[in-house]
C-alpha cells in the first residue's frame, strides 16, 4: 500500500505549488526582522551619547535618520513578505479545492455520498480555509520572528553573556505556564471538532428538511436538536478556554517581564563595576524587545497543534480511493451492447448483488423491475459507472468499462434518475449541459420533444428563467422533464432512465414516453420502472429479486413463467383499477 504522507509533507507539497513566492516572502521577512533590530541599536547609541554629554546635533540626526529608515524598510519588507505569501496562499487554496473537487469526480459515488454534504462543505470550505494561517502567516512570519530573536540574542551575548542569560530567566517560567495550557489538548480539540461537524451536519439537515419538519409538526423537536448542537459547539470552545484562562494570563504576563530580572541584576553588576553603564542600557533596550518576537511565534502554536488534524481531514479526500481508469481508451468499441458477467457488489460489507449475468443488446429497450430494494437501481448505477463491481465485470462492446477512460465513458452514457438535480442557472443552460456545443435552437427542440415547451414558455422569462438551487423554483415533474431533455440533447448511445417519469402527470408521461421512444431508436435504452404498464412493449424485461435475476423475457413470456413478475403485474393492475374506480383484477395467467 502507498505510504501516507505526514502533515508536514503535505504542507511542503502545497507550498511547493508556489515555491518562488514563498521564498521571496521568507527572504523579505528575514530582511524585515533585521531592520527591526536597527532602531533598538540606534536608540541605545543615542542614550549612550546623551550620557556622555555629546552635544553634536548632527550625530543625533544621523542616528534618527537611520532609525526612521530602518523602521520604514521594516514596514515595507513586512508588507512585501505578507503580500507574496497571501497571493501564493490564496492560489494554493484554490488549487487544493480544485484538487478536492476533481478527486470527488474520480471517487465512487457511494463513498462521496457517505461523506455527507455538510461534512464535504466543512472540509472543502472551512478546513481548507484554516490552512491559510499556516501558509500565509506562519511560514514567513515565524521565520522572520525567529531571525529577530536569534539576532537579538547574538547581540546580547556579544555585549555580556551574563545579561543575555538573565534576559531569558522569565522565558522558561512563562513557557511552563504555557505548556500547562496544552494539558488535555487532544481531548478538548477532538471534542471541538466533533461538535463543529455535528453542528454543520445538523444545520444542513435542518435547513434541507424544513418542509417536512413543518408539514409533520416536528419543528419543536428538530429545532431542539439544532439548538443542542449549537450549544455543544459553543460549549466545546468556551469550556476549553475557561480551563486555560489562568495559565494563559500567567504565561502572557510573566514571559515579557524581562526587566524584573534584568534591572536588579544588571544594576548590581554596574555597581560592582563588572558591567558598563552603556552596556547596561543596551541590554535593557534589547531585553524589552526580546520576548515580543517569541510571543508572536507562540501565536502559531495553536495552529501548529491543530495542523495534523486539519491536514488529515483535507487529505482524507485527496488520498481517497479512486475508481481506476486509464487516461486513454486502448481501442474503439465494436458496438454498444452491455454485458454483465458474474457481477457481485455490496455496500460496505453487505453484498446486494450476487453473481448477476445480463446482456442488454445494442438498439434494444430493456426494463428492470422488481420489489423495492431488490437491486434494480444498483445495477443501473454500476452500468453508469457510479461504482465499480467487487467481482465480475461489466463490458460495453466487449471491453471492460474499467479499461475505458472516464471522459469517453461518460460520453457513452446518459443517466436520468427520479431525484434530479438542476443547477442555479437558467433553464436553457441547464438543458445545454447535456451538450455544451448545442445551439439555442437545439436546446429548444429538445425541450419540445420532452413536453417542456408549454410550461417553459408560460414562465415570465421563458428559457432564461432561473431555476433556483437544485431547481427549487420548479415542480418535481418539471425538473424531470428538463433533465430528460438534457439527456436527450446529450445524444449518448446508452440511456438509463431510473424512474425518470415518477413525478410526471399521465398526460406528459405519455408525451415523454412517445418522444423518448422516437429519439432512442438505435440506442441502448435501460428503464427502471414501477409502473409496469409503461414497459410492456420492452424488448427485454429483467425481474430482479434480492440481488439475483428471477426472470427475463418479454411481458407475455414472464406472465407465463415468472411468478414474481405475475404477482407484481397483478398488484399493479389492481391498484390502477382501484384508483380508476374499476373492479377488474388480472388473475394468474
Amino acid at each position: 500500500m502507498k505510504q501516507k504522507k505526514s502533515a508536514f509533507s503535505w504542507i511542503m507539497e502545497f507550498a511547493g505549488q508556489k515555491r518562488n513566492f514563498y521564498i521571496i516572502s521568507v527572504i523579505c521577512a528575514i530582511i524585515g526582522a533585521l531592520c527591526q533590530m536597527i532602531p533598538f541599536v540606534m536608540i541605545a547609541q543615542i542614550i549612550e551619547k546623551l550620557l556622555q554629554n555629546n552635544q553634536n546635533f548632527h550625530s543625533y540626526l544621523i542616528h534618527l535618520l537611520i532609525l526612521t529608515g530602518a523602521w520604514v524598510l521594516r514596514v515595507v519588507f513586512h508588507g512585501l513578505s505578507t503580500s507574496c505569501s497571501h497571493v501564493a496562499t490564496f492560489r494554493v487554496l484554490a488549487n487544493i479545492r480544485k484538487q478536492g473537487l476533481r478527486k470527488l469526480e474520480r471517487m465512487p459515488l457511494g463513498n462521496v455520498q457517505q461523506l455527507g454534504s455538510g461534512n464535504l462543505k466543512n472540509i472543502l470550505v472551512e478546513r481548507i480555509d484554516s490552512i491559510e494561517t499556516t501558509l500565509a502567516h506562519m511560514i514567513p512570519e515565524l521565520t522572520g520572528n525567529l531571525c529577530a530573536v536569534l539576532a537579538t540574542l547574538v547581540y546580547l551575548f556579544y555585549i555580556d553573556w551574563r545579561m543575555a542569560l538573565v534576559s531569558l530567566i522569565t522565558f522558561p517560567i512563562g513557557m511552563l505556564c504555557f505548556m500547562c495550557m496544552m494539558i488535555g489538548y487532544e481531548k478538548n480539540y477532538n471534542r471541538a471538532i466533533r461538535a463543529t461537524k455535528n453542528l454543520n451536519d445538523t444545520a444542513v439537515e435542518y435547513i434541507g428538511g424544513i418542509e417536512v419538519i413543518k408539514v409533520f409538526g416536528k419543528a419543536k423537536s428538530s429545532y431542539e436538536k439544532f439548538v443542542a448542537a449549537t450549544k455543544e459547539g459553543a460549549a466545546s470552545y468556551v469550556d476549553w478556554m475557561r480551563k486555560n484562562n489562568i495559565f494563559f494570563t500567567f504565561s502572557m504576563n510573566i514571559m515579557p517581564a524581562t526587566l524584573i530580572c534584568v534591572l536588579p541584576i544588571g544594576g548590581l553588576l554596574v555597581r560592582n563595576h563588572s558591567l558598563a553603564v552603556t552596556d547596561f542600557i543596551f541590554v535593557i533596550i534589547l531585553a524589552m524587545g526580546l520576548i515580543t518576537p517569541i510571543l508572536n511565534c507562540m501565536t502559531f502554536s495553536d495552529d501548529i497543534a491543530k495542523l495534523s488534524t486539519i491536514i488529515s481531514e483535507v487529505t482524507s479526500i485527496l488520498e481517497a480511493q479512486e475508481m481506476p481508469r486509464p487516461k486513454a481508451t486502448p481501442k474503439e468499441l465494436k458496438n454498444h451492447t452491455i454485458t454483465l458477467d458474474q457481477v457481485h457488489f455490496g455496500y460496505n460489507e453487505t453484498e446486494v448483488l450476487h453473481g448477476i449475468d445480463l446482456t442488454f443488446k445494442e438498439g434494444t429497450v430493456s426494463a428492470l423491475v422488481g420489489p423495492s430494494g431488490s437491486g434494480k437501481s444498483t445495477i443501473a448505477k454500476l452500468i453508469a459507472s457510479f461504482w465499480d463491481v467487487k467481482d465480475g465485470a461489466i463490458q460495453i462492446g466487449g471491453i471492460d468499462i474499467r479499461n475505458l477512460s472516464s471522459e469517453q465513458y461518460y460520453k457513452l452514457v446518459a443517466y436520468v434518475s427520479q431525484d434530479n438535480f438542476l443547477f442555479d442557472h437558467t433553464i436553457r443552460e441547464n438543458i445545454r449541459m447535456g451538450n455544451l456545443n448545442a445551439t439555442d435552437a437545439q436546446v429548444e427542440q429538445a425541450a419540445k420533444d420532452c413536453g417542456c415547451w408549454d410550461f417553459i414558455m408560460s414562465l415570465e422569462h421563458g428559457f432564461d428563467t432561473m431555476v433556483g438551487t437544485g431547481g427549487e423554483h420548479l415542480s418535481g415533474g418539471e425538473k424531470q422533464r428538463i433533465c430528460i431533455a438534457r439527456a436527450i440533447l446529450k445524444n449518448a448511445p446508452i440511456i438509463i432512465l431510473d424512474e425518470a417519469t415518477a413525478y410526471t402527470d399521465p398526460e406528459n408521461e405519455a408525451l415523454i414516453q412517445a418522444s423518448v421512444a422516437k429519439l432512442v431508436q438505435g440506442k441502448t435504452l435501460i428503464v427502471i420502472a414501477h409502473r409496469l404498464s409503461t414497459i410492456t412493449n420492452a424488448d427485454q424485461i429483467v425481474v430482479v429479486d434480492q440481488g439475483t435475476i428471477s426472470g427475463k423475457g418479454t411481458h407475455e413470456s414472464l406472465l407465463r413463467t415468472c411468478p414474481l413478475y405475475r404477482n407484481l403485474w397483478n398488484a399493479h393492475v389492481s391498484v390502477k383499477d382501484r384508483l380508476s374506480g374499476g373492479d377488474v383484477y388480472v388473475s394468474n395467467v
